[in-house]
């Protein structure tokens, strides 16, 4: 019988918060790297429970926790206003259509730069955890697999956990259950 959301989601503070998950035990020497999936329709209600019950509980926990909540389209926008082409791209988007803009973004988007900006905004030393939101508003600006790939030299022993709206199957990504699967197996799925 398969856990309910809601089953799944009483699950998550007891893993992030054990000795094991924050010291990457038991893992065979494999980054510390966590996908919870759900339902993309429960997209509403997945944000909800993280800034209302994750987020509060982290924040009180004892011994006290150094995290950070980082949503990657949050992340997107705040990079293409830095870089003054966050009007250009609506603008382009409005004139010449979604895949002309998409692929003018992704010249600005890559992942390894995006993966060191995460590292300059929240650097991973000081933290015992670092989690990622936003995957599906940054779709297909960004590709999640990547991002991933892209990190997995920066966080060494601090543990990534990425709330991934689609399937995770331990070998591949589906993005909102209906996109393409890209292959992706250096991450352990948070609550199976």
């Amino acid at each position: 019988m398969t856990d309910t959301f809601e089953d799944r989601l009483n699950q998550i503070l007891p893993r992030v918060t054990s000795e094991d998950f924050l010291q990457n035990r038991g893992l065979g020497n494999e980054i510390g790297f966590w996908i919870f999936d759900y339902p993309p329709d429960a997209e509403i209600a997945m944000r909800d429970f993280i800034s209302s019950v994750i987020e509060p509980v982290l924040k009180k926990h004892q011994p006290p926790l150094s995290f950070a909540t980082l949503d990657l389209f949050e992340l997107v926008v705040n990079l293409l206003e830095d870089r003054k082409l966050l009007d250009k791209a609506i603008d382009m988007q409005g004139k010449q259509g979604d895949d002309k803009a998409l692929e003018s973004l992704r010249r600005v988007l890559k992942e390894d730069k995006l993966a060191e900006r995460i590292v300059q905004q929240h650097n991973p030393d000081a933290l015992d955890l670092l989690m990622l939101t936003g995957v599906g508003a940054a779709y297909p600006m960004l590709r999640t697999h990547t991002l991933l790939s892209a990190l997995h030299p920066h966080m060494k022993q601090t543990p990534l956990l990425m709330f991934y709206p689609g399937r995770y199957d331990g070998y591949s990504l589906r993005l909102f259950n209906k996109l393409s699967e890209d292959h992706y197996y250096r991450a352990f799925r948070l609550v199976p």
